[in-house]
């Protein structure tokens, strides 16, 4: 029986062991189909980095590629502040153009308010010294009078300076507030200033 058992016994075992033979044989083939799969990668990777080297920047290049991007974020950092700057100065601008207008305005105004009062002063001053000579050709007419009864004048009769200084207030004869001079005339007319608007009223004529 042992004859006719143990070849069966021995196929068994061969046909064990050529299975795990087939199966660690495969089992390798996929190791070594994924190692190849690896290796391949691997060499795909080494040979880009082998390109990178060769397209690889200086230091020196790189160097000066960061300090020209430096220079140009400096740059527009500048340009940036100088429009902010520049629409500031537009607003100032703006806001002191409108202050010189109002200041001009203002200006104006108070030189026709100052030309308006000069001329109102004037006018008044004009006023004050017509009544001021109108008051000195009275003096004038009251001292031709006086001096006519006193010496028995005709009508015909003009004084001079000298007569009518004598009956004028410390014996000296007005003079016209705005430069005019004055004309004594004979006893039958007024006295007159070279003025014009100085003269006594036709009445006191």
């Amino acid at each position: 029986m042992m004859k006719t058992v143990l070849p069966w016994l021995l196929f068994v075992v061969a046909a064990a062991g050529a299975g795990f033979l087939y199966n660690a044989n495969q089992s390798k083939t996929t190791e070594v189909a994924r190692l190849q799969a690896h290796v391949q990668v691997m060499e795909a990777l080494k040979t880009e980095v082998e390109e990178l080297k060769k397209n690889q920047v200086p230091p020196e290049e790189l160097a000066r590629l960061n300090e020209a991007k430096n220079e140009l974020l400096r740059l527009r950092s500048q340009v940036q502040q100088l429009n902010k700057d520049k629409a500031q100065l537009n607003q100032q601008a703006l806001a002191a153009k409108a202050q010189a207008e109002q200041a001009q305005v203002q200006a104006q105004a108070q030189v026709q308010a100052q030309g308006q009062a000069l001329a109102k002063a004037q006018e008044q001053a004009q006023i004050s010294a017509a009544n001021a000579c109108i008051n000195n050709l009275r003096m004038l007419d009251n001292a031709k009078q006086q001096w006519a009864l006193e010496n028995n004048k005709t009508a015909e009769a003009s004084p001079t300076d000298r007569d009518l200084a004598a009956y004028l207030p410390s014996n000296a004869l007005p003079a016209c507030p705005a430069s005019g001079k004055y004309t004594f005339g004979n006893l039958a007319t007024a006295p007159t200033c070279s003025i014009a608007g100085h003269a006594l009223p036709p009445q006191t004529q």
